[in-house]
């Protein structure tokens, strides 16, 4: 995928995102807003998946346990959702690992539980 391809996908996502954000608000689970950015992609015509596994791998042996990705965009890009009162670095290690074992190279992290989800919207790259 080429850096062109890459910068639409963000602004879909972002602009997608808004529009989930303004159609239910703050303050709901984390679950219900993966399957309406879910869904609001799909309507978008962008091809999505959702709790996709993540085997670990040591020194080249699976260890049998897997990490879920909340939503995966094209099979490139990450988008992890949550709904907290702060962005914790708990939070960012957290897609920052799942970019490194996926080998992808941009992921967002999204906090719904914000006034304006711009404010929650968060950019990480990987080898980008």
């Amino acid at each position: 995928m080429n850096k062109d391809r890459f910068n639409q996908l963000s602004g879909e996502i972002l602009d997608a995102a808004i529009t989930v954000h303004k159609e239910m608000g703050p303050g709901l689970l984390e679950s219900v807003y993966e399957l309406c950015l879910f869904k609001e992609l799909q309507l978008r015509n962008i091809f999505v998946e959702n709790q996709v596994a993540v085997p670990l791998y040591y020194k080249g042996e699976n260890l049998n346990k897997d990490f879920r990705i909340d939503i995966l965009v094209e099979k490139e890009i990450i988008v992890e959702l949550k709904t907290v009162d702060y962005i914790l670095p708990v939070h960012e290690a957290q897609i920052i690992s799942y970019l490194k074992l996926t080998d992808k190279k941009l992921g967002f992290l999204i906090n719904f539980n914000v006034p304006l989800l711009k404010e929650g919207f968060k950019r990480f790259v990987n080898h980008y």
